[in-house]
């Protein structure tokens, strides 16, 4: 038996981290297939429920705004009743709902579900950091924390991919079905299938508590840096996606949609360097990962400025590989730093996250129209030095 088993933690190589590892890949890829599954089926909508492409958008932008701010009362709630329960009600919640959604008749009851489904959605994504900051070994938490994130980018990439395939061959009603079946089955995975928490602590939920929670981690330095990471790193991220579309549809590319659609199958890249930088950061460390993650986002941005797609499409493979392997650093080192109220910690660091999706991927489109893709780049590039500065000072402050 490893040292890591004898204390009760979660170990690399051992039979429960294997099985706990494999668990939390189907939870984190249930979570964000059932989030982005209805992307694609934006024309859909249009037609069968005579909305505008700007109303079908709020079918995907409601789910995350709702998640956003849920996610912060998702730590709370974790922190006073347990992780695996709240992991389990989420996906369940989140399942059931997707089942409803499409039995519903009508364009503002589907949204309602929708956004249900964003505040349901909220019991995963903190909570399983927690769970693994608690559980899993230290030395080992990186690589546990890569598996789960993930499982989180083949969801997003499979969710797209599977609702499209089951639309082409039956209506899009099915897929939001078949995406929420999945939803009940990894429920019933991680219920049977997770080991219990063995290192919770429960804490109180009341005001007072939370107030003295907050104040403590918004006050450590590490942290705060840590959490701006998230607004940075995911705003650069989502940011290039919105927007390169754009370019490759337009001279000198003029490439076909079904082709330009074909770029989020880079979301995979993220399935080999969310574990393998989490290693390396249990090795080399934290701090040494993050700084070269970023400045290997900033070298995938550079090569994407060329209007070569040889250029283009290893830079969107480089960027995204950096991305997720960052994103899990950050994830598993929020959990280190917070000895305390890690479900909290968690929940403010994808606020944050979710927040730089929203206000970034928005505020590109000013740069696309008035300056073009360079415009998008110089914008990203901007993020990516504030990030690479702040992960620098991380790196000195060791």
């Amino acid at each position: 038996m490893r040292d890591g088993d004898e204390v009760g933690y979660l170990t690399a190589g051992s039979a429960a981290y294997r099985l706990a590892s494999r668990i939390l890949f189907v939870a984190g890829f249930s979570t964000f297939a059932t989030l982005y599954c209805v992307q694609p089926l934006m024309p859909d909508f249009v037609r069968e429920f005579g909305v505008t492409p700007a109303e079908s958008s709020l079918a995907l932008s409601l789910t995350t705004g709702l998640l956003a701010g849920s996610l912060l009362i998702a730590g709370v709630l974790s922190d006073g009743i347990g992780r695996k329960p709240i992991m389990v009600a989420s996906l369940l919640a989140v399942g059931l709902l997707g089942i409803v959604g499409a039995l519903m008749p009508d364009w503002h009851g589907f949204l309602i579900v929708r956004a249900l489904e964003g505040i349901a959605l909220s019991g995963l994504p903190a909570v399983a950091m927690a769970y693994v900051s608690e559980e899993v070994d230290p030395r080992s938490a990186g690589m546990a924390m890569g598996l789960y994130i993930g499982g989180t980018a083949i969801g997003g990439m499979s969710g797209r991919v599977l609702t499209a395939v089951v639309t082409d061959l039956g209506t899009w009603r099915m897929a939001v079905g078949v995406v929420g079946a999945l939803g009940i089955a990894a429920a019933l995975t991680v219920w049977a299938g997770l080991p219990s928490s063995r290192h919770f602590v429960k804490r109180p939920a009341g005001l007072g508590a939370l107030t003295r929670a907050w104040r403590g981690l918004l006050s450590d330095r590490g942290l705060l840096a840590l959490f701006s990471m998230g607004f940075l790193l995911m705003g650069g991220f989502v940011t290039v996606f919105n927007y390169i579309g754009f370019r490759l549809s337009e001279a000198p590319f003029d490439l076909r949609p079904a082709v330009v659609g074909a770029i989020f199958l880079v979301y995979s890249f993220g399935v080999v360097s969310s574990p393998l930088l989490g290693s390396l950061a249990g090795r080399y460390g934290n701090d040494r990962t993050l700084v070269a993650a970023v400045l290997l986002m900033l070298a995938g941005l550079a090569l994407m400025e060329p209007d070569s797609l040889w250029s283009i499409a290893p830079g969107i493979a480089l960027f995204t590989f950096a991305f997720f392997g960052a994103h899990s650093t950050v994830s598993a080192w929020i959990g280190q730093r917070a000895t305390v109220n890690r479900g909290q910690a968690s929940s403010i660091y994808l606020f944050c996250y979710y927040m730089g999706s929203t206000m970034a991927g928005t505020l590109g489109g000013l740069f696309w129209h008035g300056f073009g893709w360079t415009g998008v780049a110089l914008f990203i590039g901007g993020m990516l030095l504030a990030g690479a500065t702040v992960s620098f000072g991380l790196l000195v402050r060791r």
